[in-house]
């Protein structure tokens, strides 16, 4: 069993910075796979700190005084990636003047960390499948097998699974590599994490360049912690640098930290999670898509309801308000009938008001209940993503008895998150 202490020791080894429960977690699994051979699948957005993963266990398994080299798949080009991954023979190719050795063959006995793996071409992938399986490996150029002990650790921001549907991805060569999978939270749902990273970035810089370095304010640490980071901690690093080098205030409130912030960036609202598994399902990018669809959806429907109960109020809907907003009518023509205006021009007015209209109904009360009904219906829609979130913090409580540090981890928030969302639904614990 391994211990906080065990972990707060790796992550000081390590430099790695936080206290987030999704974040304790992968290092825990790590730590776990390090004594063993087992190929390690490490997924991440770009920029969460994948790298740290695979030194960490390289650096804690038998394999420590081996050697250790990092590979980005996605930087060597197609045509020589099989010569850098398994050497090549003199004049198996243009250029190639002598024999040359191959990662796999060089590192014999120690481990070998392959990045964006979801970027190896097809062939390649049938390569590295063979040395997994097997240990065998044939240099370009060569018909000799050679054997190598090499363990595999790699890692990915794109969805394999996905690559794997699309015939870019070995389906053989996924279910191989993802032997035990680590996931690394993305910055934005490291909550405090954030405020911790950007002292020690800040601290570093002034050390380097010995100036008083830069503190953030409550309300400035609260805009940090809102914003979702798409770049992850190497965005953060630059942010904390660029503040460093060019405010003359040492201490930084909201408003300027926010100036430094790029104004289109999304803030949608990050899913509730259990844990690592979710990124099984959907990436990330698609999850954000999914999300701004849903909530652009209901913005237009909001609008349309509006509009409705605005011509409503202002005693029905005429012809030129149907051209104004036409494009919010195009679904709804079956619908519209038209009537006679005082004009003699003849206006629209839906059909199923009509039929639903009794005949010994006045018409002001009936209007004022279509208005009532329209009001109460934005009601509900507007608070509907609210009571599914209190619903799971409720949820997430009950379940581990009201201990909030268990239930945020569930709910894959930070416990500050959770103690504020319990203030704002006012829930009694």
């Amino acid at each position: 069993m391994i211990t906080p202490q065990e972990i707060q020791s790796v992550k000081q080894r390590f430099g790695i910075i936080g206290n987030s429960p999704l974040l304790n977690h992968a290092i825990q699994v790590a730590m776990q796979a390090s004594p063993t051979d087992m190929t390690v699948l490490i997924t991440g957005e770009s920029g969460s700190g994948k790298e740290s993963f695979s030194k960490i266990i390289h650096s804690l398994s038998l394999r420590k005084h081996g050697k250790f080299i990092a590979i980005n798949c996605g930087a060597i080009p197609e045509g020589t990636i099989d010569s850098e991954l398994f050497g090549h023979e003199k004049g198996s190719f243009t250029g190639a003047h002598e024999a040359r050795k191959g990662y796999f063959e060089v590192t014999d006995g120690g481990s070998i960390f392959l990045d964006e793996i979801g970027e190896m071409p097809l062939g390649t992938q049938a390569r590295l499948l063979r040395v997994l399986e097997n240990g065998e490996f044939i240099k370009v150029g060569s018909s000799k097998v050679q054997k190598t002990n090499v363990r595999v650790i790699t890692a990915t921001n794109v969805n394999l699974i996905k690559a794997v549907e699309k015939g870019k991805f070995r389906e053989d060569l996924y279910y191989r590599l993802n032997t035990v999978p680590i996931f690394v939270p993305p910055l934005r749902e490291r909550g405090e994490d954030m405020v911790l990273l950007f002292r020690k970035f800040t601290s570093d810089f002034s050390e380097k360049y010995h100036v008083k370095p830069i503190s953030l304010t409550p309300e400035a640490q609260a805009v940090l912690m809102r914003y979702r980071f798409p770049g992850n901690i190497r965005q953060l690093k630059n942010l904390a640098e660029q503040i460093s080098l060019l405010e003359e205030e040492r201490e930084v409130d909201g408003s300027t930290l926010s100036r430094y912030l790029p104004a289109d960036n999304s803030r949608l609202p990050v899913a509730l999670t259990g844990g690592s598994n979710s990124s099984e399902s959907m990436d990330f990018s698609e999850r954000d898509i999914l999300y701004k669809v849903l909530f652009d959806m209901k913005k237009d429907m909001n609008e349309l309801k509006k509009l409705v109960l605005e011509s409503y109020k202002s005693g029905g809907l005429n012809q030129s308000i149907i051209q104004k907003h036409s494009e919010l009518f195009e679904d709804m023509d079956s619908n519209l009938a038209p009537a006679e205006s005082h004009e003699g021009n003849p206006s629209y007015m839906p059909l199923v008001l009509d039929s639903q209209k009794s005949a010994n109904q006045d018409s002001d009360e009936y209007e004022e209940e279509v208005i009532e009904d329209i009001i109460h219906e934005e009601d509900d829609n507007s608070l509907s993503l609210e009571k599914k979130e209190k619903e799971m913090i409720l949820k997430a409580l009950r379940k581990h008895n009201n201990k909030r540090k268990y239930a945020a981890s569930d709910l894959g928030i930070s416990e500050r998150t959770l103690y504020r969302k319990i203030k704002q639904y006012e829930i009694d614990q």
